[in-house]
Order: C-alpha cells, then structure tokens, then sequence
C-alpha cells in the first residue's frame, strides 16, 4: 500500500490534484476555459509544469474520457491530435469545475495559455541551428503563411549561445523584424518606437 502511494504521489507538488477523478475535471476545465484547439501532449505539459498531478495518472484520466465520450478528436494541431469537449464533457467541466482549487485551476490555465502562445511563436517563426566549421550559424526566419517576410544569419561560437540567440528570437520576433525594418527604410519614427520597445525589454 506504502509502495503504491508513493508511486501515485510521485511528481506532485503540494496542493497539487491526486485522484484520477479530480483530475478529468481539470483536464475538462483546461478544455472548457481555453478557446483554442489543444492536443493531449500540450494539456499534459499544461499539467506537468508545474507539477499538479502524476503524469502516468494524467495520461490515463485522458485517455478515460476519450473512451467514456467527454472527449472527442478535432483536427490536429502541430501534427498532433487536437481535442474538443462533447456535452457531457461541458457538463463536467461547468458542473464539477467547483470541486478544484482555484490556485490550482489558475496555475494550469495561465500554463496552457502560455504553451500555446509559444507554438503559436514557432509555427510563425522558425529558428535553425547548423553547425559549420568555426561554430554556429543560427538561421532567424519570420514568415507570413508560406512567404519568407524577412530572415538573417547570426554567428554563434558554440551551442549554448545559439540556443540563447534562438530563445531570445523566439521571444520578441516582431520588436526584431519592426527594429530591422525601421533601420532599413529609415524610418525615424519607427525606429524611435522599436528602440523603446526594445529598452522595455531589457
């Protein structure tokens, strides 16, 4: 018994959700609060962050409401499998969305708002990192559908600061593409806003 506690309790911080029916509310919740398509691996990140519930548990309490008709498949998403609430799933996340925490509800909501924002960020902007001979080209690429809107290569001396260069890019690729622009066409103006943009930054 001691064994099979530990194992369920394995990977959940405190206050976190340790019943399989606590967590398919949660999970219905996620589905019901975000008005976006989400697949199973993005709501298990959403959970696991921040360690609300076990993972091999979360897994399961998915697949569960699959199988019992609270959830059905929608599409995909990054070539995953997206998924969308049935009625009875509404009803479970509208009615029994009460018997959660509110920090814990909170927590996986900004979470899953938070992942999808950075999908969203990669599937508009790419990044490649290729090695050549004295380190590190990072290849920054921001696209508009299947047009190349603008794109530049960075030198990084070895791969931890290309990774750094490829966050970075990652996290603010409009304020780079309107600091660039404004710089090529000189446009005072717009070079006067990016740099602020740029200052709030750092």
């Amino acid at each position: 018994m001691t064994l099979d506690t530990e194992t369920f309790d394995e990977g959940i911080a405190p206050g976190g959700v340790r019943s399989k029916s606590e967590i398919k509310v949660l999970i219905c919740y996620l589905y019901n609060s975000v008005s976006d398509k989400m697949s199973k691996e993005l709501i298990l990140d959403a959970i696991m962050q921040d360690e609300l519930a076990n993972y091999f548990e979360t897994s399961a309490a998915f697949e569960d409401l699959i199988a019992n008709g609270n959830l059905k498949e929608s599409g995909k998403i990054d070539n995953e499998a997206a998924y969308e609430l049935t009625e009875n799933g509404k009803t479970i996340a509208s009615q029994l969305d009460t018997t959660l925490a509110y920090t814990v509800k909170e927590k996986a909501y900004l979470c899953a708002v938070k992942l999808l924002a950075e999908r969203k960020t990669a599937r508009e902007n790419k990044v490649d990192i290729v090695k050549n001979e004295n380190g590190y080209d990072v290849v920054c690429k921001i696209l508009g559908g299947d047009v190349i809107l603008f794109s530049f290569t960075i030198y990084a001396p070895d791969y931890d600061q290309a990774k750094i260069i490829k966050t970075n890019f990652l996290s603010y690729p409009q304020t780079v593409y309107k600091t660039m622009l404004a710089l090529m066409t000189k446009d005072k103006d717009n070079v006067g806003s990016a740099l602020e943009e740029l200052y709030g930054i750092l």
